[in-house]
């Protein structure tokens, strides 16, 4: 068998280190190369350009290590760069911190999940988190440094929202959002039940609702099996699709929903007229 010549490793000479945010994206790098070829730069040290929280300066923050920041223009954009660099064969050191991660802005779905699921998250084991501490109250939960005041005094001020959107509730604190675990999604779907019952009777709308607040899958407080994680997670996401088709079609299951919000927000809600969408 002829022995395959291996590729020589590439050894920068001289390096020029990019730092990419918003104000500096693939299209200003772009345009940079010929003035860094000019200037004898055989390869850019690259700050990292993966997805990071949104608006980040330094692009440390990771969000998604699977993919290139929004911030810093498209795959489009990306590949008129890359094509830059081997015009005028020139290479790039891509700065690359595994272990960094943002958790800001509710940009991250891993550590989302995470919140959302606890241990039985498939992102459980991604994050250095004591599930098992002294304090047994917090055994299987996730302690977050949020809240700016006494919590009674966050309450009363409202500094702490319920909110819904596309099949799912999230709790806003101050301008940062959670997500809301299917164990209290259960109870809060349960709440208009009644009159919506006597709004819509024995109808597949009424019984839709229902069954989305009865079958809602919980998390487990423990690690279950992966197998049973991806059960779970399809199983929200099916019902998710079906509480947002019904509040999106079905108007008194939108009215409760809003008002079940404002109940929980203690603001008074003007769309409560269940009887206006009596069929």
């Amino acid at each position: 068998m002829p022995e395959i010549a291996s590729e020589e490793p590439r050894v920068p000479l001289a390096t020029y280190r990019l730092q990419f945010n918003r104000l500096f994206p693939f299209d200003a790098a772009t345009t940079a190369m010929p003035y860094l070829h000019r200037l004898g730069i055989t390869d850019v040290y690259a700050s990292s350009y993966l997805t990071a929280t949104p608006g980040s300066l330094h692009g440390y923050d990771i969000a998604n290590h699977n993919a290139l920041n929004p911030d810093l223009g498209d795959a489009a954009s990306y590949d008129c760069f890359v094509r830059a660099l081997q015009t005028h064969g020139m290479g790039q050191i891509l700065d690359v911190v595994p272990n960094h991660m943002g958790i800001a802005a509710a940009a991250n779905a891993w550590w989302n999940d995470v919140l959302a699921n606890g241990p039985s998250s498939s992102y459980a084991d991604f994050f250095d988190i004591d599930w098992d501490p002294i304090n047994r109250r917090l055994a299987n939960r996730v302690l977050l440094p949020v809240l700016g005041d006494q919590f009674g005094r966050v309450l009363e001020a409202q500094h702490l929202r319920l909110e819904y959107a596309d099949g799912a509730f999230r709790l806003w604190v101050y301008e940062t959002h959670l997500p809301v675990e299917a164990c209290s999604t259960i109870q809060i779907l349960t709440v208009p039940l009644g009159e919506l019952r006597t709004t819509l009777g024995d109808t597949p709308e009424f019984t839709n609702t229902r069954a989305s607040s009865r079958a809602f899958p919980s998390a487990r407080a423990d690690r279950a099996a992966p197998e049973r994680v991806r059960e779970r997670m399809q199983e929200q996401a099916v019902i998710r699709r079906r509480l947002a088709r019904l509040v999106d079609t079905c108007p008194p299951v939108h009215v409760a929903t809003d008002d079940t919000v404002s109940l929980y927000n203690g603001t008074k809600g003007d769309s409560r007229s269940f009887d206006r969408w009596k069929p």
